[in-house]
């Protein structure tokens, strides 16, 4: 009985963070919209910050009370700051300078810095195979950054390819250092707190900026209030729900591979939207980093 339960809790959790994922690759393009018409990147942090901490506030009001230990309450508050206002700030400002594909694209390479960042903090091994992974990864980031220059769409593709770059680390240390309280506590109970901290950080920074704002001006539009509430309702809420949900039941590493999910989705809408053409370095440089995942994730537990 105990072991279809777990077989049960890793089918729901598989499921759980293929839908997170699948929401966050709708949520680039859609977030794309919202900074080219809508608001600032502090704007849009604070919109997100604010509405999700609203909801998981509401949602624990009706649920039994979760008591946090203190040193736990200290790491939630850390990856709340590293994996949501750090992280989630630097996407927003790379989708303003960038396309939705590139950003997409480096995104993947989310496993391949959650394996580097655990070989620097706890020690993990790089093997050879895992070596070869990583410069492919290193490639097809390097093929983005210097096809950019010539063939890329946004205002200033190389700041954003950068600043991409650094929202995949700080998400890969946000997965490392959550892992032990995400199998802890509920996901309402740590989201509650990570957007209260997010919300308390962000919004007295967004507030002098508001006017630059068209969502929160007579300016607004029902599209606006509509995409921000897909943003705030279901790529941030239910979205960051499902995340430390499934990291209850599996490996960073194996939740960091679905992140690969992302850029085929981004992509297709985004180019579907017209936020961005199809150039040839895209999907090679798509295959690379995907490769680079696959290594790193699938083939490197073989070994094990």
């Amino acid at each position: 009985m105990k072991k279809n339960l777990s077989r049960q809790n890793r089918v729901q959790a598989h499921g759980a963070i293929f839908l997170a994922n699948t929401i966050f690759g709708l949520g680039v393009p859609v977030t794309k919209l919202l900074l080219n018409d809508w608001v600032t990147p502090m704007g849009y942090m604070a919109s997100r910050s604010l509405g999700a901490c609203l909801v998981f506030w509401l949602i624990a009001a009706f649920l039994p009370k979760e008591k946090v230990e203190r040193k736990d309450l200290v790491t939630i508050l850390i990856g709340g700051l590293l994996g949501f206002v750090i992280s989630q700030t630097l996407t927003a400002w790379a989708l303003d300078y960038t396309s939705p594909v590139y950003f997409s694209l480096i995104a993947t390479l989310t496993p391949v810095a959650v394996m580097l960042c655990a070989a620097l903090t706890i020690g993990e091994r790089i093997t050879s195979m895992k070596f070869v992974g990583v410069l492919l990864g290193i490639g097809g980031a390097v093929l983005m950054v210097l096809m950019s220059q010539s063939m890329g769409s946004g205002k200033n593709d190389l700041l954003g390819i950068i600043l991409a770059i650094l929202s995949v680390l700080t998400w890969a240390v946000y997965l490392i250092i959550t892992r032990n309280v995400a199998s802890k506590y509920s996901p309402v109970t740590q989201m509650k707190y990570v957007f209260l901290i997010s919300a308390i950080v962000t919004v007295p920074i967004a507030l002098p900026e508001l006017s630059q704002n068209a969502l929160y001006t007579p300016a607004w539009d029902w599209y606006g209030v509509l995409e921000m509430a897909f943003i705030v309702l279901c790529a941030t809420a239910l979205g960051y729900f499902l995340i430390p949900y499934a990291m209850k039941y599996l490996q960073a590493t194996t939740v960091s591979i679905y992140t690969n999910l992302q850029p085929v989705i981004a992509s297709f809408v985004a180019i579907i939207l017209g936020q961005d053409i199809l150039t040839w370095d895209k999907p090679v440089a798509g295959i690379l980093v995907l490769l680079s995942a696959y290594i790193v994730t699938v083939v490197t537990a073989k070994e094990k």
